[in-house]
């Protein structure tokens, strides 16, 4: 490309970049609203909770830089910025943690829906493997939302706590198998047709694959659609460990399949926080926009980084959220 060429094409990019934080900012300030109704309560929720000096707008601001940061961690870490959202934004803002759940649905939902197009056509996500189990994650999602919209908030917030240490648990514990190695399918999903073929350029060859445990993989995703609804933060780090060590799912085929499945049942889930009132663009903007930039950021530094580094990073950020998130909700630390 000529000097010239690639000149314009920064000026636009540079132009472009300008006008999404202009439209950010006129819709933080469009929605400057402090009250909504939740669950049709007569009181309505407050988005800022508890008493702050700071004008509502500057917190909008802040999670767009925050957002921006947690896009970059979440790439390099290879963990979805949902999982990273709630804990830090619900432990560490003041906004009620209806609507950081909302939001953190809608920030998975996100990255699922501009992957899983691509994930398709390269045969990576199977709509046969997907279909069982994001009906049965979808339903089950839609329960858990509306149980974490009833729950008090301190007893989310513990729930919210145990789970994101869990989840720190699962990362340390769980390994991967890239070619997990199925004997003999189990019935049910040879009666459902679940099996497939993948070509895999580092072997140079077509991959297939079929898989096993089916019954006992589709009682997991009731729970993890449950834990998906009700605290918000997508179910990746639960999918992938299930399809690929349980199932016997490849690795790649898992991991792609997984985001694919995050755009049917956080789909699902939103739909109860946007029914209830607890989705508004004061969070759900920044939020979105900062991740994907974020994301777009990661990518490139992917190559010049240790992975491990940033692996320990994640870990002590989900930890320290882990706690917090704990210690909110016995009141200990406020």
């Amino acid at each position: 490309m000529s000097e010239a060429g690639s000149s314009s094409g920064s000026s636009w990019q540079r132009i472009l970049i300008t006008f999404i934080f202009a439209v950010v900012l006129s819709i933080i300030v469009i929605s400057g609203i402090s009250d909504y109704h939740v669950f049709g309560a007569e009181a309505p929720q407050k988005v800022i909770e508890g008493e702050t000096s700071l004008p509502f707008w500057v917190w909008p601001l802040l999670l767009f830089v925050v957002t921006f940061v947690l896009g970059i961690i979440a790439v390099l870490g290879g963990v979805g910025g949902g999982v990273l959202f709630v804990p830090i934004v619900g432990g560490f803002f003041p906004f009620n943690l209806d609507f950081v759940r909302g939001a953190g649905l809608l920030v998975a939902l996100s990255g699922a829906l501009a992957a899983g197009p691509g994930l398709l056509r390269r045969g990576l996500a199977d709509l046969r493997l997907s279909i069982p189990l994001a009906l049965i994650a979808s339903s089950s999602a839609i329960v858990g939302a509306m149980i974490g919209l009833s729950l008090p908030k301190n007893v989310v917030n513990i729930l919210l706590g145990l789970t994101i240490l869990a989840i720190v648990v699962i990362m340390f514990t769980a390994k991967k198998s890239e070619y997990p190695q199925v004997e003999k399918p189990d019935s049910l999903s040879q009666a459902l047709r679940i099996y497939g073929i993948y070509y895999e350029p580092a072997k140079g060859r077509e991959i297939e694959w079929k898989v096993h445990r089916t019954p006992l993989a589709l009682l997991l995703f009731v729970v993890i659609g449950v834990m998906a609804g009700m605290f918000g933060l997508g179910a990746g780090w639960a999918n992938v460990p299930v399809l690929n060590l349980l199932m016997g799912v490849p690795l790649k085929v898992a991991v792609s399949t997984s985001k694919f499945l995050l755009s049917i049942t956080d789909t699902t889930a939103a739909w109860i926080y946007l029914n209830s009132g607890a989705i508004i663009p004061m969070i759900v903007v920044p939020s979105i926009i900062g991740i994907m930039l974020g994301s777009i950021i990661g990518v490139r530094i992917l190559t010049v980084v240790k992975p491990k580094v940033i692996r320990w990073i994640v870990i002590g950020l989900l930890t320290f959220s882990g706690l917090r998130a704990l210690l909110k909700g016995l009141g200990i630390w406020t």
